[in-house]
């Protein structure tokens, strides 16, 4: 009895044993975690040295960018000159690489003046009482109403046009979204105790927001600000193809492709698709710089 009765308990343990090896694992190992963080970290300082690299040749063709060869004008794509030439003689290659080059100074310098406006406006929203609360909030929904491209121009051209125009404009049309981001964050942490605790002691408004909000805060906000960077230097080009950004004698990628669509219809093909394509990778390269900081500060991240 026994025997069989252990004989009939075996196919049970054997299905128990299979049961627990077919459950779903809910947290990954420590080594899988480590392994998609590394992996995230040098996709991240991948994309960050092409971009400095971007910044820096750019910065160091500027000369050659500008400088005209008419015996040369009109080239397709080879080997001398991997972009072609234009009308002037001028390299596209070297022009793309300094219009790339301006076009990421131009987003990160309104991308982090943005990211300090929406800080700042999060705050006084957030810590400033029911007044304030509702001016920032009237605010955010007056500037998000109305189209980014729209204020954008009206700022840019308010200003004088040229790089600060549209880098002002920029700065100043960007913020909302993260405004209202911050702000909410903000609120969940006015009702901890821990800042309770430290208005009770007696510390001011300008040592809670420094030594507890911000800190708790900057994760979002270094997100926030990296998300912001393709959407800058897009409405850069745009404005500037459209004639209401840099000045023409710039080699701005808007500037470059609003002048080479005169030259389209004749087969100069190269004039617009190479730059343009240019265009979209240093754009791609800082949405995923994006995404992987987004990943990086996620809760979940340390379960993947």
């Amino acid at each position: 009895m026994a025997e069989g009765w252990t004989m009939r308990r075996a196919p049970a343990a054997g299905h128990e044993a299979a049961s627990v090896q077919e459950a779903p694992v809910l947290h990954a190992s420590r080594v899988a975690r480590r392994g998609n963080r590394r992996r995230m970290l040098v996709g991240l300082v991948g994309c960050m040295a092409f971009l400095v690299l971007v910044l820096v040749v750019g910065h160091a063709v500027a000369s050659v960018a500008v400088t005209c060869d008419f015996s040369a004008k009109n080239l397709a794509p080879c080997a001398a000159h991997p972009f072609g030439t234009d009308w002037m003689g001028r390299d596209m290659l070297a022009r793309t690489l300094a219009g790339l080059s301006t076009s990421v100074f131009v987003g990160l310098l309104a991308a982090s003046c943005s990211s300090a406006i929406a800080l700042a406006l999060a705050c006084v929203a957030a810590l400033g009482g029911r007044v304030a609360d509702a001016v920032v909030s009237w605010l955010i929904d007056l500037v998000m109403g109305i189209p980014h491209i729209v204020l954008l121009i009206l700022v840019s051209y308010a200003l004088g046009r040229g790089f600060w125009g549209v880098t002002i404009g920029v700065a100043l049309t960007h913020w909302p979204s993260l405004a209202r981001v911050l702000r909410a964050e903000i609120v969940q942490l006015r009702e901890q105790p821990f800042l309770a605790a430290s208005r009770a002691a007696g510390a001011s408004r300008r040592s809670v927001v420094l030594g507890h909000v911000l800190p708790a805060v900057l994760p979002q906000l270094l997100v926030g600000a990296t998300l912001t960077f393709p959407h800058a230097i897009l409405h850069e080009a745009s404005i500037t193809f459209l004639g209401f950004g840099l000045s023409a004698d710039e080699p701005a990628i808007g500037v470059i492709l609003s002048e080479s669509m005169q030259y389209l219809s004749a087969g100069y093909w190269w004039l617009a698709v190479l730059p343009g394509l240019a265009l979209v990778v240093v754009v791609l390269a800082f949405s995923h710089v994006g995404s992987l900081v987004r990943r990086l500060f996620s809760a979940r991240t340390v379960q993947e």
